[in-house]
Formats: structure tokens, C-alpha cells, sequence
């Protein structure tokens, strides 16, 4: 069983992926902003995976930066991205950062692959 720490701004995905992670056997962490997910990174215990938003309501802050800060602490720790930012759109499945991105909309079906790919 893997932990995951599942980052998300909007409640709905963020209650969707619970389910799925946990769905698939996975203890999940949730954060709504980067200072819960800063928060919970000081656990003693590290991540498997981190899922986490992209953009996130902070300013300065989002995604990329939750993993950096992340990686520091935990090297070997997966990621992998969501956005809903069409910009992006050919980064979906891609490597990006050192993680794969997921876009939104996504499904049950295809959160379940990626998190089963990643931790495989």
C-alpha cells in the first residue's frame, strides 16, 4: 500500500480522486492549497505519489513548486500532475518536470491507470 498525498483546489476532484486512490488499496492524504500540502510533507513518513493541481489559488505557488520542494526532502517520490489549462493540451500523458500530467477532465478509469502506472 502506497501513501499518496492528493493536492486539489476543487472539493469534487479532489473527493473523486480520494476515492479512486483508495479505490485502488492506497492510504491518501488530501490538501486543498500549498500550505496544507507544505504541511503535510513534514510528516516523518514520505509519499509514494503526489498528485497535485497545477494551478492553485496561491499566487506564487503551485504544482511544480509542491514537487520541488517535495523531491528535496523524498528524491524518489512519483508525481503526477492534473490542469485543466487547455495551453497544455499536448503535454497530456507526457513526462513533464520529472512527472506525468493528467488533464481535466479526466476519469476514474484514467486517474486509476496513471496512479497504477506510476507506483507500478
Amino acid at each position: 500500500m502506497a501513501r499518496v498525498l492528493l493536492v486539489e483546489d476543487e472539493i469534487s476532484l479532489l473527493m473523486l480522486a480520494e476515492s479512486v486512490v483508495q479505490g485502488l488499496g492506497h492510504s491518501t492524504f488530501t490538501a486543498s492549497n500549498v500550505v496544507q500540502a507544505i504541511s503535510l510533507l513534514e510528516d516523518p513518513d514520505d509519499f509514494h505519489l503526489l498528485f497535485t493541481d497545477v494551478r492553485l489559488p496561491e499566487r506564487d505557488l503551485g504544482g511544480f513548486e509542491i514537487a520541488q520542494q517535495a523531491r528535496i526532502r523524498n528524491p524518489s517520490l512519483k508525481v503526477l500532475y492534473t490542469t485543466g489549462y487547455t495551453m497544455i493540451e499536448g503535454m497530456k500523458g507526457m513526462y513533464v518536470d520529472g512527472g506525468i500530467m493528467l488533464l481535466k477532465p479526466y476519469t476514474a478509469p484514467e486517474l486509476a491507470r496513471a496512479v497504477t502506472h506510476l507506483l507500478a
